[in-house]
């Protein structure tokens, strides 16, 4: 549906945007990926961990366009499954516009990022 390169949210982004984001996030993502995107969850404390779920703080992942998660979230990629019958296309951008934040909150853009 969306290329996987897309690297603009299709709505700007709010604080409204945001608080949705992250409670879609807490319920549909945090159980492996952790509250905070480091593929700490409870899922992956309990011993699912092969393969880890991923960490939105790795290099690749915080330069990976958003295109790339909205479509990881559709699709599934893989142990994780899709969300497409779960996550309306809305409320999925959300949740990518709230991973962002994770990524930036805890790895700030350097000079020329």
């Amino acid at each position: 549906m969306f290329p996987d390169d897309v690297d603009t949210f299709p709505f700007p982004i709010t604080r409204e945007i945001l608080e949705r984001g992250q409670e879609r996030y807490q319920i549909f993502c945090s159980s492996c990926h952790g509250l905070t995107g480091y593929g700490d969850g409870m899922v992956a404390r309990r011993g699912f961990n092969k393969p880890a779920p991923a960490s939105f703080h790795q290099d690749k992942l915080r330069q990976a366009p958003v295109g790339h998660f909205f479509d990881v979230v559709t699709n599934g990629w893989g142990a994780m499954p899709s969300h497409a019958s779960q996550i309306p296309i809305e409320d999925r951008w959300k949740i990518i516009a709230y991973i962002r934040v994770l990524q930036l909150s805890q790895t700030p853009p350097g000079p020329g990022r």
